[in-house]
């Protein structure tokens, strides 16, 4: 099992910036552990820390997977979870903008099939 850095005040400072812009107000971020499978084709599980907030509905988390390595994904529930379609980001704002994205673009689809 490898040890995963633990998010930095800057890392942080990062997503919650972006979050600010994005809603036009402060966004409460909280620090989370989940267990990912880091490597495909072993089972093993990894404690990665995590940055978790719920805006609009739906539930964001972004994992730090190692230095400079994050997934992402949005939910609205147990059997609505997405993803951006890229497996891993080795920046951490292209991480955050491209998950905002896909969700106002899904809320939007979503809004309109009601």
């Amino acid at each position: 099992m490898r040890d995963v850095p633990d998010i930095s005040d800057s890392e942080r400072w990062v997503v919650e910036s972006t979050l600010k812009e994005r809603y036009g107000k402060p966004v409460e971020v909280q620090l989370a552990d989940v267990e990912l499978r880091l490597d495909p084709a072993v089972p093993d599980l990894t404690v990665c820390p995590a940055l978790v907030w719920k805006e609009q509905g739906a539930g964001f988390v972004i994992s730090k997977v190692g230095d400079n390595r994050y997934r992402c994904q949005f939910f609205y529930s147990v059997r609505e979870q997405y993803g951006t379609g890229k497996a891993e980001y080795d920046d951490l704002l292209e991480c955050v903008v491209a998950l905002l994205k896909l969700q106002a673009d899904h809320a939007s689809k979503r809004r309109q099939n009601q």
